[in-house]
């Protein structure tokens, strides 16, 4: 009897785990995966490829060898597994790596702040550090809307952004965003315009509103997330002339565009905004990490024997030590190896080789800098076409109706003709 009841037991056991397995399953909607995945619907996304291994510009899955055409979303500037910077973090790990910013400091963050200062223009020279480009956005935002309240001008709250700017995905940075394809379920725009980059369109609204008005924020020259979309440098001119006229702060989000991603080591070096925000390839892809900077009339704006008057804001993992040194040593090879030559031979390459491309489904081809952007009529027409280049041997990500490559820069010319002969055989199919 004891066997009879152990063996019941045991057959309800079973039935029981094949109904928790078989809920398991249904919830999580897609075979093992259990992560949740950004920008896409879980219930019908493709199984991601596994990778197994990095090196150069080469991204290792069980069963390819992938060019990474767009650097781990434009951030491994130096490719993968770099000696010097892994290096230079596994010295880093074996004395520490990380102690909170509140109260201490160290060398690795007191030497990159320093460094920044260095490279960058003007005065920009006071450094907040934090864990990502939209919470540096965020800092950024923030930074500028206490200047005035710290300065009895409370009025002055209200923001300029670009139309179809995207700045990250936090709150008030999907709030100074303009497009609904990320943001759409968070509509909420009061006390912020968006304009075109044209300079009467701001004229006005700064005419009419600026007493009210504390920023206007940019992506200088190269719109990431509007599909590549490029403005000439006669707008920021303008624009950094009509801030000065109306005390508006001038941000510039550089997180995608800086460290030469646009042909300039920051579109900053030629107009200087009040604030620059730092991210992405900051760290060559290796952590998340970002900086927002500030000129020194913002750092005064703060400076008080008031305590109600200091900036309260403080990320864990703000300045952290292992993101600092990364940083310094992807800084020093950024500046020694001269990647600016290496960024206007990519250039050169992407507009030879892609000038000839034609085909009646694509509305546009764009290239500034280390950034090529073949727009198409529709998005329908690119459909399928990240697994074609993974079976071509290269590894794409293509959104809404745009095709792009943000390569890294380390990528030698026959790597970057492979990505641009890819893109010319998926419209050679016609």
């Amino acid at each position: 009897m004891i066997t009879d009841l152990f063996l019941a037991v045991m057959i309800l056991a079973v039935v029981e785990l094949k109904v928790y397995v078989g809920i398991r399953k249904e919830r999580k909607g897609n075979g093992e995966i259990m992560i949740w995945y950004p920008y896409v619907q879980m219930k019908s996304m493709k199984t991601p490829y596994k990778v197994k291994k990095a090196k150069g510009v080469y991204i290792y899955t069980e069963d390819k060898k992938l060019i990474d055409s767009v650097s781990s979303w434009w951030s491994a500037i130096h490719g993968y597994s770099n000696e010097e910077i892994n290096e230079a973090a596994i010295d880093q790990i074996n004395n520490f790596s990380h102690v909170m910013l509140g109260g201490l400091n160290h060398d690795p963050a007191l030497e990159l702040a320093e460094k920044l200062k260095e490279i960058l223009p003007g005065d920009l020279n006071h450094v907040f550090f934090s864990d990502s480009g939209s919470v540096a956005v965020e800092v950024s935002l923030k930074m500028a809307i206490q200047y005035y309240n710290n300065k009895g001008m409370s009025k002055k709250k209200e923001i300029i952004a670009l139309k179809e700017a995207y700045h990250g995905d936090t709150f008030k940075a999907m709030a100074v965003g303009d497009d609904a394809d990320y943001h759409k379920a968070f509509p909420e725009k009061e006390g912020i315009y968006h304009i075109c980059p044209k300079i009467e369109e701001l004229e006005a609204i700064l005419e009419k509103r600026h007493d009210k008005i504390a920023v206007f924020i940019v992506e200088p020259l190269l719109q990431g997330a509007a599909g590549m979309k490029m403005y000439d440098i006669q707008f920021l001119e303008e624009a950094r002339k009509l801030c000065d006229r109306y005390d508006v702060i001038f941000i510039f989000d550089e997180v995608a565009t800086g460290f030469g991603r646009t042909g300039n080591k920051f579109v900053s070096e030629l107009v200087i905004p009040d604030i620059i925000v730092l991210g992405k390839a900051l760290t060559g892809g290796y952590v998340g990490h970002a900086a927002t900077v500030a000129n020194q009339k913002i750092y005064e704006g703060f400076y008080s024997d008031d305590p109600s008057k200091a900036f309260m804001h403080g990320p864990t993992f703000m300045g952290n030590a292992l993101a600092c040194r990364i940083a310094l040593k992807s800084l020093d090879i950024f500046l020694r190896d001269d990647y600016m030559d290496k960024i206007k031979k990519i250039e050169r390459i992407l507009i030879d080789s892609l000038k000839n491309l034609k085909s009646h489904k694509i509305k546009d081809i764009r290239v500034m800098g280390a950034c090529a952007c073949i727009e198409v009529y529709d998005a329908k027409d690119l459909q399928g076409f990240s697994q074609f280049a993974y079976t071509h041997g290269v590894w794409n990500r293509t959104f809404l109706n745009f095709m792009y490559t943000m390569p890294p820069y380390i990528i030698e010319e026959e790597e970057l003709l492979k990505i641009v002969k890819v893109f010319k055989k998926w419209f050679d199919r016609e």
